[in-house]
């Protein structure tokens, strides 16, 4: 399975931003969907994930202003990012998990300045 990820630019901060992520495959059967982001100089880190059974959880820093989603009939997962801040500046990666394999994204950058 391959991940398209699109929908990363430059904004300001406040705007909003929808990234997609597109599987060339059926995600129907994944066990989780996730975003990851990686700022400059820093590790990745997890900034959504949800599961098809159990709980969504965020990162502390974007709750209340990013929602993750799916839709298995388009096999893509989104991440709609609403007041963006600049510290949100990082390259966002997709991340599809199967019983057996998990798969990534090529990452869409994310500039928000001030």
């Amino acid at each position: 399975v391959q991940l398209q990820a699109s929908g990363g630019g430059s904004v300001q901060a406040g705007e909003s931003l929808r990234l997609s992520c597109a599987a060339s495959g059926s995600i129907f059967s994944a066990i989780a969907v996730a975003w990851f982001r990686q700022a400059s100089g820093k590790e990745r880190e997890l900034v959504a994930r949800m599961p098809t059974r159990g709980i969504t959880i965020y990162a502390d820093s974007v709750k209340g202003r990013f929602t993750i989603s799916r839709d298995n009939a388009k096999n893509t997962v989104y991440l709609q990012m609403n007041s963006l801040k600049v510290e949100d500046t990082a390259v966002y990666y997709c991340n599809v998990v199967y019983p057996f394999a998990s798969y990534w994204g090529q990452g869409t950058q994310v500039t928000v300045s001030s």
